[in-house]
């Protein structure tokens, strides 16, 4: 008994350690990063998120660490925070992957998104080891490794994040996952909507998880809401070839229009690139079914989120080109049953 009480004790000292060391790393590139002045032209970015804080009046703009930027080279979050959408300060660390967790603290941390929840906010990231392999040929078309959307907690928006799950993503470990966001329905429970990769699954899908109350984990399986070739428009991507079609889903996002329609925003690669797309829930549920909207953008861009300024103003951001990838701002007219891009702001992208 001793025995496992002192072993207990060393384990939780060296959790302890490790999450102090993660938190020291936030705080220290939190305060040798801040001061700077830029624009979106100056930031490259992909699967950009912006909370619009209204109690500080504040846009938090989510971005994977970058080791040029901060100096570390560990799987983390960056935000870089804006009072107008045009001038914003150079970036902080929010989360860097502690020790001791299931991912690779070497592999970059994709798609970081932050929702404010029961007056806490919390983060959600996919991380990766390419090292945990979960199936390979024959049994599957290619190799797939571990990957999968956590979630992480704060008091701030500023961070530090604590991970609330350290030995798996929130998903099945065994499904290859990413781009995991935050859904409350009608009855006040909360879900994951996440991709299901297409490198496992060839017709990437997207999915839904039932949370617990405390965004720890889940509370129950995974739904199926639709799959990437649902959307008609991509049959004239297709060409008689030898090669082989799969099709990609990214970047969810629920938003509930002004009428009461439920719209999701997600990705997908067409004929000239990325594509922002956009689905609809016939029942005005999560659980659908779900139609297909024609694009919202084609582009070469997406992976988009829909916020609004404090002036009230519905805006989308994406990142574009999907190559060299910067943030891009919209005007959106919520139409009720759909989305309408009014125009690009250019006035907000700065000069590169």
């Amino acid at each position: 008994m001793k025995f496992r009480f002192l072993l207990a004790s060393q384990l939780f000292l060296l959790c302890t350690s490790s999450l102090s060391t993660s938190n020291a790393l936030v705080q220290s590139a939190s305060f040798a990063t801040r001061g700077q002045n830029l624009h979106l032209a100056d930031i490259h970015i992909r699967d950009p998120w912006i909370l619009a804080d209204t109690s500080s009046r504040t846009y938090f703009l989510y971005a994977t660490n970058s080791e040029q930027v901060t100096g570390i080279h560990r799987a983390g979050v960056m935000v870089y925070t804006s009072k107008d959408l045009r001038n914003w300060d150079a970036p902080s660390l929010v989360f860097t992957l502690p020790d001791g967790t299931w991912a690779d603290a070497r592999q970059s941390a994709w798609a970081p998104e932050v929702h404010m929840y029961h007056k806490k906010f919390y983060l959600f990231v996919t991380l990766h080891n390419p090292g945990k392999i979960i199936a390979e040929p024959p049994a599957t078309w290619r190799t797939n490794t571990m990957r999968g959307t956590t979630i992480a907690v704060s008091d701030s928006p500023e961070g530090p994040f604590t991970l609330l799950k350290s030995d798996a993503p929130v998903p099945p470990a065994d499904f290859m996952t990413l781009d995991g966001t935050f859904y409350l329905d009608a009855a006040g429970t909360p879900w994951m909507v996440y991709c299901h990769e297409w490198a496992q699954k060839i017709d990437g899908t997207i999915e839904a998880l039932p949370l617990k109350g405390d965004l720890s984990s889940a509370a129950g399986p995974p739904i199926f809401l639709f799959k990437g070739s649902d959307a008609p428009w991509l049959d004239a991507t297709l060409s008689v070839d030898r090669s082989e079609n799969f099709y990609v889903t990214d970047g969810p996002e629920l938003f509930r229009s002004k009428d009461g329609h439920l719209l999701m925003l997600w990705s997908t690669v067409g004929r000239n690139g990325y594509v922002e797309a956009v689905a609809r829930s016939k029942s005005g549920q999560l659980q659908g079914p779900w139609e297909q909207l024609p694009p919202l953008l084609e582009v070469d861009g997406g992976h988009g989120m829909l916020f609004r300024s404090f002036e009230g103003q519905l805006l989308l951001v994406i990142h574009r080109t999907n190559g060299d990838a910067y943030a891009k701002l919209y005007d959106i007219e919520d139409d009720g049953d759909h989305l309408v891009v009014l125009k690009e702001r250019v006035d907000l992208d700065g000069v590169r």
